[in-house]
């Protein structure tokens, strides 16, 4: 009776391990975002600062 005991308890841990079956793991592909403003975005700022600095600097 014990090793009847033992053999129901191993079947049913065994049969556990295999409920899911093999399934081909998920690779999601890896999506780049690049910006597509042009090089000069970041420099018309500093662009106007200056120009208004110069313009004021011209006028005294």
């Amino acid at each position: 009776m014990k090793k009847f005991a033992l053999a129901a308890a191993l079947s049913l841990a065994a049969t556990g391990a295999f409920a899911g079956g093999y399934e081909e793991p998920v690779i999601e592909p890896v999506i780049v975002e690049e910006d597509t403003g042009s090089s000069m975005g970041g420099v018309w700022i500093p662009l106007l600062i200056f120009a208004v600095i110069a313009a004021a600097a011209a006028s005294n």
